[in-house]
């Protein structure tokens, strides 16, 4: 499961409908201001995904660490290195930076599927990269 929710965020959409439970509900603290409940279910979350993609097209999520499981719980580090494309509200960097940064995903599986997810990312890392403060 943890290797297609990597791959997913690598890019490959057609791992959403497998892994991502219909009741799939985001916990974080995004770049909008908003808190994540927005993003619901798999199209939620390829949505989402895509919008990130958009700014940096070649972007690559590695794990960092092993993953934690604990029951119906995992929690993975992982980095993340793509080219800016343009487009980011607010940023100075020209296209063509390199950007890297990390975070930490927890999630919560029920029937098979991912359905709960808390998003913790180093966004003070890339705004910086990105010359957006």
């Amino acid at each position: 499961m943890l290797d297609a929710w990597l791959r997913l965020w690598n890019g490959d959409y057609t791992q959403a409908p497998r892994i991502i439970s219909p009741d799939f509900t985001v916990h974080a603290a995004l770049l909008d201001g908003g808190d994540g409940s927005s993003i619901r279910g798999a199209d939620g979350l390829v949505a989402w995904i895509s919008q990130t993609r958009a700014a940096f097209p070649d972007l690559r999520f590695s794990v960092q660490i092993d993953p934690l499981v604990d029951g119906d719980h995992a929690s993975v580090r992982w980095t993340a290195t793509g080219t800016y494309a343009g487009g980011f509200p607010g940023a100075e960097a020209r296209p063509g930076t390199v950007v890297g940064f990390t975070g930490t995903d927890t999630l919560r599986m029920e029937n098979g599927k991912f359905v709960e997810y808390w998003l913790n990312s180093d966004t003070l890392q890339l705004l910086t990269q990105l010359h957006a403060l």
